[in-house]
């Protein structure tokens, strides 16, 4: 009875969850422009979409800001994730705090402050703005990303590629970045999904003629929830799906060597000895 009750709790939670985003995605093929009746099956509100030049300028925004940002972000938080690792005592601990505070900081507080940084730099609001303050946003979740997989590597790997002849820079980039490059993945996926969905902080930062999807999806829903929202919603969940389903697949695999890796390495022949076969 109460595994029962266990798992219909559980189911519960998901339908609460996933039901809303299910009838979106059924609505999205409705015929009729009412969400509450059923005209029959189309695929007209979709046609619309790509016809639609506010929503594909906005689009092709969001994923240019979305994709330089993210591979900016990856490269500053990936080193800045080596050079934590690297620190020793209060430094390190100091600069995780600092690390860790845009993460739990609320958003409008970041928006509202990166907005006056702006203003007081005296910056024009624009796609650069905006991209700074993605960039910027971002880099502490890649630290967080590349940092549990530093701590994994051998803490003299780096030293044995210097004694074999790598110079500092080829030791980094031949030794540690393969080894680290699945948290390297990840954080970019990461780092780009929250681009994507971010809203306070572009609404903030973003200038006159430059806006985002989640600009312009609150902009038109202001005014009505028209069904080429509908379908625009269910292409961006499928999308962030399939990312998310290619993280899990990575992670996945990546688990499933290093067993098999740490199972092969204790399978050692009886007849062997130190010296060699028996």
């Amino acid at each position: 009875m109460v595994r029962f009750l266990k798992r219909s709790y559980i189911y519960l939670v998901f339908a609460f969850l996933y039901m809303p985003i299910a009838v979106l995605m059924v609505y999205s093929f409705n015929d009729s422009r009412s969400r509450g009746v059923w005209g029959g099956f189309t695929l007209r509100w979709y046609v619309e979409l790509f016809q639609d030049r506010t929503i594909m300028s906005s689009l092709y925004s969001t994923l240019f800001i979305g994709a330089t940002a993210a591979v900016i972000a990856t490269i500053i938080g990936t080193l800045a994730a080596i050079g934590i690792h690297n620190s020793k005592g209060i430094q390190k601990k100091l600069i995780m705090n600092v690390t860790y505070l845009p993460v739990l900081n609320p958003e409008i507080v970041t928006a509202i402050s990166l907005m006056i940084l702006f203003v007081f730099a005296k910056v024009r609001f624009g796609y650069l703005t905006l991209l700074l303050a993605h960039i910027t946003f971002n880099i502490p979740y890649v630290i967080l990303s590349v940092l549990p997989k530093l701590r994994q590597l051998n803490k003299h790997l780096y030293e044995a590629a210097l004694d074999l002849g790598c110079t500092p820079a080829g030791a980094l980039w031949k030794v540690i970045v393969p080894e680290i490059m699945p948290g390297i993945i990840t954080g970019l996926l990461l780092a780009f999904t929250l681009s994507i969905d971010d809203f306070v902080i572009s609404f903030f930062t973003t200038g006159s003629g430059v806006s985002t999807l989640s600009i312009t999806i609150y902009s038109m829903a202001r005014q009505g929830i028209k069904p080429t929202l509908n379908a625009l919603s269910t292409i961006m969940f499928t999308f962030v799906l399939v990312l998310l389903i290619i993280v899990n697949v990575r992670q996945a695999r990546e688990e499933r060597k290093e067993r098999s890796g740490k199972n092969g390495s204790k399978k050692i022949s009886p007849y062997r000895t130190e010296f060699g076969d028996a």
